[in-house]
């Protein structure tokens, strides 16, 4: 594994460390102690109803959301892990706009926190478009781990594409 290009932003002493990791066949095992469990959310409707309950303890004036799925057709590969969208209609002579949240379908079989941090992702999208700085602490007022979540996320998405790569 010449690149990991789910670390391609960290610095080089990170992403040597990490190699050394795979190398080694340390990492699968750290993330399965750091992350033993897996969620039950496997319908679309429990996620709905576990987006909500996330974004009515910490959004509670954000708009509200008409749809939430896991989506097979959202690949890594297109840089996306989850989407939010907005579709904006007009009706009669008011402008109305409905928010979807679609999340990777590979989420159904991970660690609970992957989960959270990924659907705390896209709810805060619902205040702030951009990856910016308020953006980041907004994830972080919902979920305190975010960042840390985030990078073994991408540590996790790594031994997935290197187990991938090995069959």
């Amino acid at each position: 594994m010449k690149t990991l290009k789910y670390l391609s932003a960290y610095p080089e002493h990170i992403q040597q460390r990490v190699i050394a990791m795979i190398s080694a066949q340390q990492l699968g095992p750290l993330l399965a102690q750091r992350y033993p469990n897996q969620h039950g959310i496997q319908t679309d409707k429990m996620l709905y109803d576990y987006t909500l309950s996330i974004k009515n303890e910490f959004l509670k004036n954000a708009p509200a959301i008409s749809k939430v799925i896991f989506d097979s057709k959202i690949k890594d590969i297109q840089h996306a892990l989850g989407t939010h969208t907005q579709i904006s209609r007009i009706q009669g002579n008011k402008l109305k706009a409905k928010h979807e949240i679609r999340i990777a379908s590979l989420f159904k079989n991970t660690p609970p926190e992957f989960l959270k941090m990924i659907t705390t992702h896209e709810l805060a999208h619902l205040k702030i478009k951009e990856h910016n700085k308020a953006f980041y602490q907004l994830c972080q007022h919902i979920e305190p781990q975010y960042m840390q979540l985030e990078f073994d996320l991408r540590l996790y998405l790594t031994h997935l594409e290197h187990q991938a790569s090995l069959a």
